[in-house]
């Protein structure tokens, strides 16, 4: 056999072996298939931000971040002089508003009430001299003696003592009556606007002392000890960890199996386990969201769908921001 025909053979040999491969390696990939497609999302928590109705400064942070709070635990401290000088200012209205209605209520003092009394007397007496007088000049006028001048003139003083008798006995009896029912009202009206300022005030005093509206863990703290903080301000963000679900932005085609209701495994990296989920939420990202062209051609195109799903049992240790890998 001749080196070249040696040569050639080996070739086809080459040849062989590498097509037998290639034929083996599509046999494989046809037989069995291609590895799943993986779904990655998070663990995410709900989160509620703790701030104050009124400005003030920092005297006491009393948590740190990392800290588990139950309800009603004080987590900071406000000084707010401000409101304080507010709450002096409402109590002193409040004060002022009860002597009012206490005033009305009480009526005229004594003291007023007699000397209402006395006036009234002093005009019944000026109106019996007056009146005596005019009917001893209308007796001269009816004897020729007087003239009628002096009969109008006598005539006219009695007819206004008599209407100052009247003036000064009305005086006696609103001083004995006291206060009308509508001057009252008015006077407890004040009084309750008062009160109402005083609670307004001591609402925004209670501000000044933050405590935690639910139970959760301390994500992030803002600002620091004497620092101003504005009405609004955030002051810390507490993570209600009893609320928590997983998130994933899942193609349309692969949406089988995740219908609102629906229960799947996911799979959690961080301590390779897997976890019960069940969708409770399911909505598509919009057209600005990631899309797929299902041909070169563009003849359609794959929405993105936002899903959220709670664990259905409890995983101790599971926090937020872990991977959720669905396959």
């Amino acid at each position: 056999m001749s080196a070249k025909t040696q040569h050639n053979n080996i070739l086809l040999a080459i040849l062989g072996f590498a097509a037998a491969v290639a034929i083996v390696a599509l046999i494989g990939f046809f037989a069995l298939g291609r590895d799943p497609e993986l779904i990655q999302g998070q663990v995410e928590v709900s989160e509620y931000r703790v701030s104050s109705k009124v400005p003030g400064r920092i005297l006491e942070i009393r948590v740190k971040e990392g800290d588990y709070v139950k309800v009603g635990d004080t987590l900071a401290i406000l000084d707010a002089p401000e409101v304080r000088a507010k709450m002096e200012q409402a109590q002193s209205a409040e004060n002022a508003a009860a002597a009012q209605e206490e005033m009305a209520r009480n009526g005229a003092r004594q003291e007023q009430i007699q000397g209402a009394y006395q006036l009234m007397q002093q005009a019944k007496a000026g109106l019996e001299i007056a009146e005596k007088s005019y009917k001893r000049v209308q007796r001269l006028f009816d004897e020729g003696v007087m003239s009628a001048q002096k009969r109008d003139e006598a005539y006219a003083n009695f007819k206004a003592m008599e209407a100052q008798a009247k003036a000064a006995e009305s005086q006696y009896q609103m001083a004995r009556n006291g206060a009308r029912r509508e001057e009252k009202m008015a006077a407890a009206a004040m009084v309750g606007r008062a009160k109402g300022a005083v609670q307004e005030v001591n609402s925004y005093i209670n501000e000044t002392v933050q405590i935690a509206q639910m139970e959760g863990e301390v994500s992030d703290v803002f600002p620091k000890v004497g620092e101003l903080v504005g009405t609004g301000s955030p002051i810390m963000n507490i993570s209600v960890m009893k609320d928590m679900w997983g998130t994933f932005n899942v193609r349309e085609d692969q949406l089988n199996g995740l219908a609102v209701g629906k229960t799947f495994e996911a799979f959690v990296p961080a301590f390779n386990k897997t976890i019960q989920m069940k969708v409770y939420y399911l909505k598509d990202q919009g057209s600005y969201a990631v899309w797929k062209a299902t041909k070169a051609n563009g003849q359609y195109d794959l929405k993105t769908f936002e899903v959220k799903a709670r664990p259905v049992e409890k995983m101790e240790g599971l926090r937020p921001g872990m991977s959720l890998i669905i396959r």
